[in-house]
């Protein structure tokens, strides 16, 4: 495809004058009236134009939302939120090649087989998350107190501002939207404006639900649409991916009614290749942990450690992958690298390859952005292999969110723990080694969410996903997802009378109560 090819060419969902806000069950302008252009990071040609929302369309939508909560949606029963998500499964194994194809063109994630595609594996999520609103279980408890009993209900936290971003939006979507729909909570979702279009076909999808209105919403828009959910006080609940810098800022806005927070944020995770570990295994494994989806995962592992006796053989197979790799446009079934997201993106990431480069790092494959005709336009970056860098590189310290791995020699197991460990985030890890006691050792000293051993990427609903250090609050996944949109209410029920209640609380502190008390 090219960049003068008609947008309804390229995805049916495109062929419309501009795209607008989901909001109180409704297709809806932006108040302002203003839209913002989508671009094709293939080509860089303008392939939509999306309603711009701001300050006074979040209003509307947590409006909305709230009425559904206290609403319809609050007294749905569990049976029939188990069937809604059962239902949207349904919907998204219909549509998930239309989904698939238009995050292609949208973000750059290649129609082919790639990462992003197999990581939260939507219609599974779904289906995970509608097992749930049937198993939310309260406890009861023994107590001290006589006449009285117990127990805790586990409830809905209330209306959730859901703010993501723009690799893998329509999947992210999910993770927010799957889990508040079991637990009973409506949603604000707010989308990156790099990389809308899935979300709001995702919206048409769910419009087929039957639904209540205002149960979903969602509003594009830039910067101040997201300000304006942090801050709402109408929300009780905000659900974000993205950076650690915006992380910090949406703590901030938090504040003002000390709203609940869950945060997966970035990552620059530590790969470390021990030199007993299968190569065959850990160069092609290794690579695509970082140049997979052309390096914009929150989990890429762009620190590579190379135990000495294997560094050097390792890097020429890494720097040969790299150049075999076949980048290119996202709706050719050939590519395996797409473009990344956007212009400034593509400057971002070519300005940490030359400050490396800079500081003494060497280029061993890549290192440039890919300007030939059959790539015209786009934003694409080579696969890059750095070498000579060390640890306090910026290249090194910093996420770069592109295709670049810096490859490091490391010489025994406590310094390699150190230098992994030698950052602020925590969300991910590898570890390549054939010895079951080093993979162990790494597992438990290596202050990472998720620790991948012999393999990267892999992910499942029931198992959770998070991060420590500044890689995050909670988690995505797994039962422990459902508490970050429930509350929990602990009742105390007399059912004895007041005489049995003196009389109970007389004998419970008599000497002759206790176990061997009295004469």
């Amino acid at each position: 495809m090219t960049g003068t090819a008609e947008p309804t060419a390229l995805h049916p969902f495109l062929g419309r004058a501009s795209h607008e806000l989901l909001i109180d069950g409704r297709w809806l302008p932006a108040a302002s009236g203003e839209t913002f252009p989508s671009v094709d990071p293939s080509t860089g040609a303008t392939i939509a134009h999306l309603a711009a929302g701001g300050a006074a369309d979040v209003d509307l939508a947590v409006a909305a939302a709230r009425r559904a909560f206290e609403g319809p949606w609050g007294a749905a029963t569990p049976v029939q939120r188990q069937n809604v998500l059962l239902r949207l499964a349904t919907l998204l194994e219909e549509n998930y090649a239309a989904l698939r194809r238009l995050d292609a063109i949208d973000m750059g994630s290649p129609v082919g087989p790639n990462l992003l595609a197999a990581i939260e594996k939507p219609v599974e999520l779904c289906r995970y998350y509608a097992g749930w609103p049937t198993k939310i279980y309260g406890e009861t408890i023994p107590n001290s107190a006589p006449g009285m009993v117990c127990y805790t209900l586990r409830k809905p936290v209330g209306v959730v501002g859901a703010i993501i971003p723009w690799n893998g939006p329509f999947q992210s979507a999910l993770m927010k939207i799957a889990p508040a729909l079991a637990t009973g909570c409506t949603v604000v979702l707010k989308p990156s404006e790099q990389a809308c279009l899935s979300v709001l076909m995702l919206g048409e999808l769910i419009g087929q639900l039957d639904l209540p209105p205002g149960v979903v919403n969602i509003v594009t828009g830039g910067p101040e649409a997201g300000a304006a959910l942090a801050r709402h006080r109408g929300v009780d609940k905000i659900a974000f991916t993205g950076s650690t810098a915006t992380g910090r800022s949406i703590v901030a806005a938090s504040t003002g009614n000390l709203k609940r927070v869950s945060m997966e944020l970035g990552g620059k995770s530590p790969d470390v290749v021990f030199a007993d570990a299968d190569l065959d295994r850990a160069v092609p494994g290794a690579a695509m942990g970082v140049f997979g989806s052309a390096g914009q995962m929150c989990v890429a592992c762009a620190r590579v450690y190379v135990e000495r006796p294997v560094y050097e053989e390792f890097v020429e197979r890494t720097a040969r992958f790299a150049e075999g790799l076949v980048v290119g446009n996202s709706l050719d079934t050939t590519t395996q690298i797409g473009p990344v997201i956007s212009e400034a993106q593509l400057g971002k990431v070519t300005g940490h390859i030359g400050d490396a480069l800079e500081a003494g790092a060497a280029t061993r494959a890549g290192g440039t952005r890919l300007i030939d005709p059959a790539r015209a336009g786009g934003f694409f970056v080579a696969p890059t292999v750095l070498t000579d860098v060390r640890d306090d590189m910026r290249v090194v310290q910093e996420e770069i969110f592109g295709p670049v791995a810096a490859i490091m020699p490391f010489d025994d197991r406590d310094e390699v723990v150190r230098r992994a460990n030698a950052t602020d985030y925590g969300l991910a890890g590898a570890v390549w080694t054939r010895d079951l006691a080093t993979a162990h050792h790494m597992a438990e000293r290596l202050r990472t969410g998720v620790l991948w051993v012999n393999c990267f990427g892999m992910f499942e609903p029931g198992v959770p996903f998070g991060g420590m250090k500044t890689s995050g609050w909670g988690h995505e996944f797994g039962p422990q997802s459902l508490d970050e949109y429930l509350s929990i209410t602990s009742v105390w029920l007399r059912v004895g009378t007041d005489e049995e209640a003196r009389t109970g609380a007389r004998r419970a502190t008599a000497p002759e109560a206790w176990p061997g008390g009295g004469h």
